[in-house]
């Protein structure tokens, strides 16, 4: 039991360098990456946008002293009148 205890420092164990990634395999993970921030933009993007038209919709309409309910209300009109 005493032998083990006075056996020395470790032996550094040699470690092999992981493999380097081919250019397929860089360029497959660099178009996964891009594929997922388009993806994620994607959703983040698309409401902002369809926001701000509405919005830009909006305030064109209360510009001309109108409102989306009021022009709802002539177009049910004209198709009622039809």
């Amino acid at each position: 039991m005493t032998t083990e205890i006075h056996e020395g420092p470790l032996q550094a164990h040699p470690s092999e360098a992981p493999a380097k990634l081919s250019w397929r395999e860089k360029r497959y993970l660099r178009r996964r990456r891009r594929v997922r921030f388009e993806e994620l933009m994607g959703w983040v993007l698309v409401p902002v946008i369809l926001l701000g038209c509405y919005w830009l919709l909006d305030v064109g309409l209360n510009a001309m002293g109108t409102s989306p309910a009021a022009i709802m209300e002539g177009i049910e009109a004209v198709l009622a009148s039809l």
